[in-house]
């Protein structure tokens, strides 16, 4: 019987960085911090959108209260023309208290058959928008 030596073990020992092979480790640090720095901004980006949303819906929310406000009026004095409508008008442009930005409040009335109908528009313009934003209603004082 003839013995065979076993085939000779790989060299494990770890071999030199050749010189294309620095600085490896860190490019790939750096393009680490590019995709999270383009997360961090998008992040970013979706914050300021959807502060914006908020701001528009709570707009939204003060015009519809506004009319609101108009029809209680004209619902408790029986008639589309009640005594606070001025008022309500320097109420719907002063943002500061409780109005809209750049907002203005009208009424119109329409007589049809001996029904008269009311429609109340409130119109505004957030600063950072470039066109008006309109809620309106139609009201009927029997």
């Amino acid at each position: 019987m003839h013995f065979t030596p076993p085939a000779p073990l790989l060299h494990t020992t770890p071999r030199p960085l050749t010189h294309r092979q620095r600085g490896a480790t860190l490019i790939e640090v750096l393009v680490s911090l590019l995709i999270s720095s383009l997360g961090v901004l998008g992040m970013v980006a979706m914050q300021t959108k959807s502060v914006a949303y908020a701001v528009d819906a709570e707009d939204r929310s003060r015009a519809a209260a506004l009319v609101n406000q108009l029809v209680a009026d004209m619902w408790l004095e029986g008639t589309n023309a009640p005594s606070t409508l001025s008022a309500w008008k320097s109420r719907v442009s002063d943002a500061s208290v409780s109005g809209l930005p750049n907002g203005v409040g009208a009424t119109a009335s329409t007589t049809a058959s001996g029904i008269t109908t009311t429609t109340i528009t409130v119109t505004w313009r957030a600063p950072s928008q470039t066109s008006n934003n309109t809620y309106y209603s139609k009201v009927v004082i029997p």
